[in-house]
């Protein structure tokens, strides 16, 4: 940002800055008190939408590096925090070359990400976990080199959200291996939900 301000200040506008610091400040606290409530919002919601307290999930062979289950509601109530973060410093990045099409970038990956929930636990389908985690570390990569762009801090604020995202995919991938008939027991999903 500094640069953009001293770039319009050779080129003989009179400004030497576009906003001061604390301007600058004001504007990150503002996005985020907008960002990081939505986004943790949002993230409940999608939690809303399936369950990891099915009998279906509960009949699941668990993969070694299955977490304990209050793990999942630690880890992503921080991250979620952080994305929100990341995104409020990319949206206060007023004028970055790029900015734009970071934005984008996220408002694509996040409902990829949100997907997680209704697929795996809602449709109990562990593939089409699979294939939605594989989208989430796709988009995700791109979204963070764009956030890199904007500001490096945006980006480094998403590599553990990269981590953790990496880690679901690795165990949803197990949990395929160990339960290739998807948990069902050679039943569909409406059969086993009337004889429950």
């Amino acid at each position: 940002m500094q640069r953009i301000a001293a770039r319009i200040g050779q080129k003989g506008t009179g400004m030497n800055v576009i906003a001061s610091r604390g301007q600058l400040r004001a504007s990150f606290v503002r996005w985020a008190l907008f960002t990081v409530p939505l986004v943790l919002l949002l993230g409940f919601l999608a939690g809303k939408l399936g369950s990891p307290q099915t009998a279906w999930f509960q009949g699941l062979v668990k993969p070694e590096i299955y977490p304990p289950p209050a793990t999942f509601g630690l880890v992503w109530t921080a991250l979620y925090a952080m994305i929100g973060l990341s995104v409020a410093l990319v949206c206060s990045a007023w004028g970055a070359r790029g900015r734009r099409l970071a934005i984008v970038l996220f408002i694509i990956h996040l409902p990829i990400n949100l997907a997680f929930t209704p697929v795996f636990f809602g449709n109990q389908n562990i593939v089409g976990g699979l294939i939605v985690l594989g989208l989430v570390d796709v988009t995700l990569i791109a979204t963070i080199a764009a956030f890199w762009r904007v500001r490096s801090a945006a980006g480094v604020l998403l590599l553990p959200y990269l981590a953790w995202a990496l880690f679901a995919t690795a165990l949803t991938y197990q949990f395929h291996l160990l339960n290739p008939d998807g948990g069902l027991g050679g039943k569909s999903v409406e059969t086993q939900r009337i004889e429950l």
